[in-house]
This record gives C-alpha cells, sequence and structure tokens, in this order.
C-alpha cells in the first residue's frame, strides 16, 4: 500500500451549497431493488448505505414520487408516511456514521408494468418501451403507456414537489430530479418518446418544459440549495435516440435553469473530450458533478475510477460520482486514500436480486 493518493483532488475537502463535505467522492445513485414489496425501505438498506457513509456526499438510489412511477419491484418509494418512516432510519443510520445524503427521485414514466405497480405506466406519448421488463414472475413484454393529459402533468408536477418535502422529512439534506437514463422526464426531452403537439412536444423549447416545470416547483418546495438535477446526454439506455437533437436539448434545458441557484448539476457518463461536456461546464454556473464514463458491461478499471475522476476535475468538473466501485468497497475512500487494491465487483446479477449477497458482505479493508 502507499499514501500516493493523499494528493489527489478527490480526497480534498469540498462544499456543496451549505453542505461541507469531507471528500470529493459522490456516491452515485445506485437501483439495487432491496426495499420491501410496498416500497418500504428495511434495516439492511440502512445497513448497506450506512456501509458507505465515508463518501463525501450518497446519492440514495431512485426512489419514486408516486406510485403510478415504479420502475421494477422492490423500488423505494417516499410518497406514503411508511416510506418516509422507513428512508428515516436510512438517513438516522448513516448520519450516526457521520454521512451525509441526497434522495433521488425517478419516475419511471414508460419503464413501468403493471404487475409492478398496478396501474398501466404513464408517458409524454403512448409509446412503449421497445424491450421486455422484468416483473416479479419474471421479464415479460412491456406495456403501452397511457398517454399523459394536461391534468396528469401538472399533478406529476405536484407530486414531485411533495416528494421533495416527504424526502426533508425523512433527514435528506436534499434531493436529486432524474432526468437521465430514459425514465420519464428523459422521455419528455426525446423526440422518438415524445410526439405530442402541446406545449410539451415539438420543438426543444416545448420538451423541455416539463423538466424545468419540475425542477422549478421541486427548488420552491424545499429550497433550490437543496436540489440537484442529473442529465445522461446522449444515453440510448431504455430505448431513447436523442438523434442530432442532443447538441440542442442541454444547452437549452441548462439555459433555462441557469438561475434557480440549484446544489448541483450531475452529468452522467461525462467525457471530457466532449464538445457538449466544455459547452455545459461553461454555461453552467454552479456545482457541476460528473459522473466518468467507464463502460457499463465490462469490469472496472483497477483504480475504481480514481484516473477517469481525476481528468474529469481537471477539465472543469467540481465533484466526482461513482457507481460499481462503491458496491463493492463500502470503504472506498480509505482505500483509494492509502493506495489499497480494490474488490472487484463479484456477480452483476446480485446487484438487483435482493439479499445480502452482493450488498452489504463486501470486505472493508479492517474485516479483510
Amino acid at each position: 500500500m502507499t499514501n500516493a493518493s493523499k494528493e489527489s483532488r478527490l480526497l480534498h475537502p469540498a462544499r456543496l451549497g451549505p453542505l461541507s463535505l469531507p471528500n470529493g467522492l459522490v456516491m452515485a445513485p445506485l437501483t439495487r431493488n432491496r426495499a420491501g414489496a410496498d416500497g418500504v425501505p428495511g434495516p439492511m438498506m440502512a445497513t448497506y448505505y450506512a456501509q458507505r457513509a465515508s463518501a463525501g456526499l450518497i446519492i440514495a438510489e431512485g426512489t419514486t414520487p408516486n406510485a403510478v412511477g415504479q420502475t421494477y419491484p422492490n423500488i423505494p418509494g417516499v410518497h406514503n408516511p411508511a416510506q418516509v418512516a422507513g428512508w428515516r432510519r436510512v438517513t438516522d443510520a448513516v448520519r450516526a456514521a457521520g454521512g451525509r445524503m441526497f434522495l433521488q427521485l425517478q419516475h419511471g414514466g414508460r419503464v413501468g408494468h403493471p404487475d409492478n405497480s398496478g396501474l398501466v405506466p404513464v408517458a409524454p406519448s403512448a409509446i412503449p418501451l421497445p424491450e421486455t421488463i422484468h416483473t416479479p414472475s419474471g421479464r415479460q413484454a412491456s406495456v403501452v403507456p397511457r398517454e399523459m393529459t394536461p391534468d396528469d402533468i401538472h399533478t406529476t408536477v405536484a407530486d414531485f414537489a411533495t416528494a421533495a418535502r416527504n424526502a426533508v422529512a425523512a433527514g435528506f439534506e436534499g434531493v436529486e430530479v432524474h432526468s437521465a437514463n430514459g425514465h420519464l422526464l428523459h422521455q419528455f426531452l426525446a423526440p422518438n418518446t415524445n410526439h405530442r403537439t402541446d406545449a410539451y412536444g415539438g420543438p426543444v423549447a416545448h420538451r423541455i418544459r416539463f423538466v424545468v416545470e419540475v425542477v422549478r416547483a421541486v427548488a420552491e418546495a424545499i429550497g433550490p440549495e437543496r436540489v440537484g438535477l442529473r442529465i445522461s446526454p446522449g444515453n440510448t439506455v431504455n430505448g431513447i435516440q436523442e438523434g442530432d437533437d442532443t447538441a440542442r436539448i442541454y444547452p437549452a434545458l441548462i439555459e433555462a435553469l441557469a438561475d434557480t441557484g440549484l446544489a448541483y448539476l450531475h452529468l452522467v457518463f461525462a467525457d471530457p473530450d466532449q464538445p457538449l461536456f466544455q459547452e455545459l461546464r461553461k454555461s453552467w454556473p454552479g456545482t457541476l458533478i460528473a459522473n466518468p464514463a467507464l463502460g457499463q458491461d465490462g469490469p472496472l478499471p483497477a483504480d475504481g475510477g480514481r484516473g477517469a475522476g481525476e481528468r474529469l476535475l481537471t477539465a472543469g468538473a467540481d465533484l466526482i460520482a461513482l457507481g460499481r466501485a462503491f458496491i463493492a468497497n463500502p470503504d472506498l475512500v480509505e482505500r483509494l486514500r492509502i493506495g489499497a487494491p480494490l474488490n472487484p465487483v463479484r456477480n452483476k446479477y446480485a446487484m438487483y436480486v435482493g439479499g445480502a449477497t452482493g450488498y452489504t458482505d463486501y470486505p472493508t479493508l479492517d474485516a479483510a
């Protein structure tokens, strides 16, 4: 082991609005499917997050703001008192371990199924997910979502604001609005999932409107310094196709939100060599969290993404979000600090199947 990593900016203290962070490493939001069938976080989730409390900031996994927004089985919610109480036990455990948490608010839109939520999914347009979806009885064909009416849109905006207030009541320092990875807000942005002809569809200025309304409503509900926004320009997951619009959508979205005073912008699969990264960095006036593009299917680099993160810091990012490295290494910060080897992710399947295996059983250096 070496102490060579102590000078890394990743490990320097940082600030996020009013929050003092002990380091610049953010635990990215990671779907783990460990909530109860009712969306209530249980004791195992409290253990999992408390194990990783040395992160500068934990952004807890995508959590539904209403019932119809549920994506897969055993996804947590934050729209009823039992779910809020479950999350309070998680944040209490993390705070006792010295950590800080935001909660990601994620509405699946067409990424859902009646067998998961009990409801027909809703989306900007009645265009189904072009792939099967996991349900309690196995993978099933996706269903055609119901196109959202203007009343649906206004209700959903209000649901996000209520969910944000619930998250603060549950002990989170703030929330991240998820407008990435092919979920509902991203579906409004992309031309292949948004065929609307009203004020929420058509030209880019209309397609960004729903995202802007959600973010502004959440910021008004709990204060902009408690709100982040996550985007994934050009990401094709969940059947999203932005085409040539990527270079127009995100600068327009950033311009529409630049005056809000949000806590941060979180950029997924960030590449410092891409012109869009450079443009968004110049345009965004606040903190930029960058999640480096490490590849989703191959093994993690031996350094867990540290080198890619440091390149992003040099290119202008303020904080670096890592995902799988935190899954396999509860004490990732300490391992990077002293140059210790990292645990590999043992079993990708175990990320989503429930239980302690591949969840709370990864060893720390002390245990090893």
